[in-house]
């Protein structure tokens, strides 16, 4: 029965919330991953892109609310999310008219781009500030609970409850949902087969004909709408911020540095290993090892770093990372 309960504690405080965490950590990494492998610059507007898209819909999900429409048991923010995805996309593909378009057919180093896109994230920070303010926002009605801590005591008879919030379960339905369509999109369609083509050899690309404008739309389109999916569920899981958007953009690029920057199935892979890293390093783990080793008396919560360090963690995995495989674990464009 110990070993019963101390797999709950793991279950319940590493990873469901680990893979949660990871599974939008991965959304948010393939848009930087395919704009890095595409368009060739570090788009660290990326971030404010997430927050600027999940305003949008807690905006949209109130004026729903206010006349009396809801989705049941599921956010109502669902409904909300395509219209918020549409509006991401014009101000994303706006931005890139105004902006990066310059640049591009200036054929601009790649770190003059990315200078632009730290001007860009400033500007979306605070266009999102002024939109929605700087409180917290919780946003998330419809069922709070697919499994309560009761239930499963209860139900087991165990000490230790397990608690699964829906959030959490639909965080993971989505983001899969998501990530099969970007597979199939990309090798299964024309115009998926032609963003690669773009990708592996632009001057290829362009003499059999492909136009990169139009491919340079459907990029940011996709960004646009894995930003606005990425924050949604991260908003809904926890809370929103427009400063947290700011600070999620570290274990981002982490991830998708780890798992190799141009590689989508590297960034999946790179989101789900710093989620992990982050909450296994900042969880204390003396309640499971009480029920492992119940000999064994620590003189500490047997924890390695204090929550407040959870970004440092991404911060020494991406440096680790840089030093000795600036490729990622996917071999992806080096850095």
């Amino acid at each position: 029965m110990d070993i019963l309960n101390a797999l709950v504690v793991f279950l319940n405080f590493v990873f469901i919330p680990a893979a949660a965490y990871g599974a939008q950590l991965a959304l948010g990494a393939l848009g930087v991953t395919l704009i890095y492998g595409i368009l060739r610059f570090s788009n660290f507007a990326h971030g404010d892109t997430m927050a600027f898209g999940t305003a949008l819909v807690i905006l949209v999900t109130w004026g729903l609310q206010a006349l009396g429409v809801g989705f049941g048991p599921l956010p109502t923010a669902l409904i909300a999310l395509p219209i918020g995805i549409a509006l991401t996309s014009l101000m994303v593909l706006g931005t890139d008219r105004v902006v990066y378009r310059f640049y591009r057919r200036q054929k601009a180093a790649p770190i003059i781009l990315v200078m632009a896109s730290v001007g860009v994230m400033f500007v979306m920070n605070g266009l999102t500030r002024l939109v929605i303010g700087v409180d917290e926002i919780r946003f998330d009605d419809g069922e709070r609970f697919i499994v309560t801590v009761r239930d499963f005591k209860a139900m087991t008879g165990l000490d230790e409850g397990l608690a699964l919030r829906s959030t959490q379960a639909l965080t993971l339905v989505v983001a899969f949902a998501v990530m099969i369509a970007l597979f199939w999109f990309l090798n299964r369609t024309k115009s998926g087969k032609a963003m690669r083509a773009y990708s592996d050899n632009e001057d290829l690309a362009l003499l059999s004909g492909i136009d990169p404008e139009r491919v340079v739309r459907q990029v940011w389109i996709i960004a646009a709408a894995l930003a606005t999916i990425a924050g949604t569920l991260y908003g809904l899981d926890k809370s929103f911020k427009a400063f947290n958007y700011f600070q999620i953009l570290l274990p981002i690029f982490a991830a998708a540095i780890v798992g190799g920057l141009g590689s989508p199935l590297g960034a999946i892979a790179g989101g789900f290993l710093v989620a992990f890293s982050e909450v296994a390093i900042t969880y204390p783990w003396l309640k499971i090892a009480g029920y492992v080793a119940p000999w064994y008396e620590p003189g500490g919560l047997m924890q390695l770093l204090g929550t407040e360090y959870k970004f440092a963690v991404s911060f020494v995995i991406l440096i680790v990372v840089l030093l000795f495989r600036p490729t990622g674990l996917f071999r992806g464009k080096s850095v």
